[in-house]
């Protein structure tokens, strides 16, 4: 009898794996391209069976929630580095960078919204019936 491997919290959400049991993969597409299908979610998990279902109304919200906290980790980098005064046009290169950077993170914090949710709405089951494909 092999061990299953059993993957922290947030290792199963950042890598965006099934949340029931951690070892599936919840979207269709292991990467964000090619665009169009970045956001096509399983019907289900093809480890546990468990049926992955598209959220309703959360999504969108935890994507603006991690938009704006990418927004405040942009500015964590920038006002060290380049600095920021309203004596200049400072602010607006800021600006200018930040939105370049959450264009461009865009695809992936929608994918991880969406697994986030997941996330809250399924409970984690740490004891899983072993497959009846195993050979004794």
């Amino acid at each position: 009898m092999s061990a299953i491997k059993k993957r922290s919290f947030f290792a199963g959400l950042f890598l965006m794996k099934c949340p029931n049991c951690r070892q599936g993969r919840i979207f269709e597409n292991k990467h964000i391209f090619p665009l169009n299908k970045c956001l096509k979610i399983a019907e289900s998990c093809k480890h546990c069976g468990l049926k992955l279902v598209s959220e309703s109304n959360n999504g969108p919200g935890i994507n603006y929630a991690l938009t704006v906290i990418v927004m405040f980790l942009n500015l964590l980098w920038y006002v060290p580095i380049f600095g920021i005064s309203y004596l200049d046009n400072s602010i607006y290169y800021f600006l200018t960078t930040s939105v370049v950077v959450v264009v461009l993170m865009q695809p992936w914090l929608m994918r991880l919204s969406r697994s986030a949710y997941l996330y809250i709405a399924v409970k984690y089951q740490s004891r899983l019936k072993e497959p009846s494909n195993t050979i004794a």
